[in-house]
């Protein structure tokens, strides 16, 4: 069996979780761990069970050793779009955890690299894409069970942790954006559904300084899309303050709805009508005693299906990430999260800065000249 091999960057929280399925692995071979907090990065490996030598002091080594087929950028924000371009400079598979860039001019070049690297195999974590209720939901709208989505809002309201080593995320020009630092995953999960029916063509949004803790960036948003269907989009993020993880769904259709609710109790979590396979009546597929009385047993979920209820990672589908992005790379076989996949993904959090900075909505795909100038400007004004 041919193993990936793996120069890892980056132990923090998601960086442990994500190295350790990597070890876990049969056709994966870790290389090389690029940690500059050494001391964290030897206890880290110690707990994995892998040798202390696989640390570097530079993440060139990783870049620069041809053994290194792929690098798995899991440092701090403000770090992914130089590290992501270095990697793929050297001809590296680029595994990143989202955002894949803080910077403008770095996401341009990443598309760039690899439109013109067409065999590099990369990916942007987008992690709930592997949620099974995701999945499901996805599967549902391409089926047209919900006919024509005209309305669809996806939250993602979650106080991220800022103790301890976790402070950098309070710095601007390391955490970048809140909707890169955690919005994102509402707008993902969004755009991914709508996929099979329309893509997104305008954004409005607007944003609010910290109100409970002391971000330098905006935490607080609130993002409006329309879609080339004509559909309407909306997410509600807030990473500064809350009780709880607030992932809510509310789709509406023309022949059905759904919907979701982070904080009920499992079995009410989840509930949709269709005219096409529930006769227009409500379901709760997440009970299957419910389903079975109301005559529709084949329609309740596996019993170990997930959804969005936290976010702790250790409660994601992180197996079945790395897995992806493993399969990818030995296949060839470009993934829906890579950098120019996801890309329409990516152009909505930066026009949503832009439309939250000019007062007006902004057009997707971005007109690069105009966002370039935007954001070369606001770099020049320290916002």
């Amino acid at each position: 069996m041919e193993k990936l091999k793996v120069g890892f960057v980056g132990v923090g929280w998601m960086g442990q979780t994500l190295l350790k399925r990597l070890a876990e692995r049969r056709d994966v071979e870790v290389l090389a761990v690029f940690e500059p907090n050494a001391q964290q990065g030897r206890e880290v490996l110690g707990q994995l069970g892998l040798p202390a030598n696989l640390l570097v002091d530079d993440f060139a080594r990783l870049t620069d050793n041809p053994a290194v087929d792929s690098v798995w950028v899991v440092s701090p924000n403000g770090f992914h779009g130089a590290q992501a371009i270095q990697a793929l400079l050297a001809g590296k598979h680029v595994f990143c955890e989202k955002p894949a860039a803080t910077e403008f001019a770095d996401y341009l070049e990443q598309i760039a690299l690899e439109k013109a690297n067409p065999r590099l195999i990369t990916m942007v974590d987008y992690i709930l894409y592997f949620d099974t209720m995701e999945t499901l939901l996805r599967r549902m709208a391409a089926e047209g069970q919900f006919g024509k989505i005209t309305q669809i809002q996806v939250n993602y309201r979650h106080p991220i942790n800022i103790a301890g080593s976790k402070a950098w995320k309070l710095d601007r020009r390391i955490m970048g954006d809140a909707i890169g630092m955690g919005v994102v995953h509402g707008l993902s999960a969004m755009v991914y559904i709508m996929a099979a029916q329309a893509k997104p063509v305008e954004v409005y949004a607007i944003n609010m300084p910290a109100q409970v803790r002391a971000f330098e960036a905006e935490p607080i948003w609130n993002i409006l899309l329309r879609f080339d269907n004509g559909a309407t989009g909306f997410c509600f993020g807030n990473i500064d303050s809350g009780n709880g993880y607030d992932a809510a769904h509310n789709l509406y259709g023309t022949e059905g709805a759904f919907m979701f609710d982070s904080f009920a109790d499992r079995p009410a979590k989840v509930r949709y009508w269709s005219n096409r396979s529930t006769n227009g009546q409500w379901v709760w597929p997440l009970d299957a005693q419910r389903c079975a009385e109301a005559g529709f047993a084949s329609l309740a979920w596996p019993a170990d299906a997930t959804t969005p209820d936290s976010g702790d990672v250790m409660q994601h589908q992180t197996a079945a990430t790395v897995d992806h992005f493993v399969q990818c790379a030995g296949t060839g076989v470009k993934s829906p999260l890579s950098f120019v996949n996801s890309a329409p993904i990516a152009e909505i959090g930066w026009a949503a800065q832009m439309s939250a900075a000019l007062h007006r909505p902004v057009a997707i795909p971005l007109d690069e000249a105009q966002a370039c100038a935007f954001f070369a400007g606001r770099e020049r004004h320290g916002t």
